[in-house]
């Protein structure tokens, strides 16, 4: 690993991870166990950390190729929703993240699922609270989608993405405000968001805005992930 990014143990696994995820992302191999790459299995308790931290994007190759995910991912990433549960003052972004951990786990391994069932897509009985979305400035909206941007997948529905359906001008707002401000996970986050969703301004040029922000944030493999995860639910859409 390039100890530039070895900050931490914690922030080392992060990284490795994510790069194993783009890795993926970009093979479209159905074989590997993301995880394994990572040097990471139920006994890492670094690792089991990290997984959290990357959330349900472990298993978004898998959602965005369309094949079963690995068996060890899915074990471990049932081991992190088991080990990290929220606290009761736990943030909203937070609670939302393990949701999508565990929405995600209903979705792509549903027999598998032993850590209590999530509610299924498009229903919100089971959901945490999200009116404090509705009400926020655009900025701390942007912001707070950009954290929650593993939740924007195909096929998938919550109330966060009805708020972000109904704040897409908002949203490119915030796109470009990350942008300008060279906030490149945000803005990562941010357009991967819009890349899933309709009514973008026709001005905004989210494509050329990927192409920039990949360009500019390259050595956080996280950006690199919401970039790719973008542009295959683009090409998703487009289809």
């Amino acid at each position: 690993m390039d100890q530039s990014h070895a900050s931490s143990p914690l922030a080392g696994a992060v990284h490795d991870l994510a790069t194993e995820v783009v890795l993926a992302l970009r093979s479209g191999d159905h074989l590997a166990m993301v995880c394994g790459a990572a040097g990471i299995d139920e006994g890492n308790r670094t690792g089991i950390a990290a997984v959290r931290v990357i959330g349900a994007d472990l298993l978004l190759p898998s959602v965005l190729h369309g094949h079963n995910p690995h068996p060890g991912d899915i074990a471990v990433l049932h081991r992190a929703v088991r080990e990290f549960p929220p606290r009761p003052d736990s943030s909203d972004a937070t609670a939302w993240s393990h949701w999508g951990m565990m929405s995600a786990l209903h979705r792509t391994a549903p027999a598998t699922t032993a850590t209590g069932q999530p509610p299924a897509a498009g229903h919100s009985t089971g959901e945490p609270d999200a009116a404090w979305l509705e009400a926020a400035p655009w900025q701390a909206f942007t912001h707070q989608l950009s954290v929650l941007a593993p939740l924007a997948v195909p096929a998938a529905s919550s109330a966060v993405h009805r708020a972000a359906a109904h704040r897409v001008v908002d949203l490119s707002r915030g796109f470009v405000r990350a942008v300008r401000r060279r906030n490149w996970l945000q803005a990562a986050g941010a357009g991967r968001w819009l890349a899933s969703l309709d009514g973008r301004p026709d001005s905004l040029g989210l494509e050329r805005g990927l192409d920039f922000v990949e360009l500019m944030g390259g050595p956080d493999p996280r950006v690199i992930l919401h970039v790719r995860a973008a542009r295959l639910m683009a090409e998703g859409r487009a289809r």
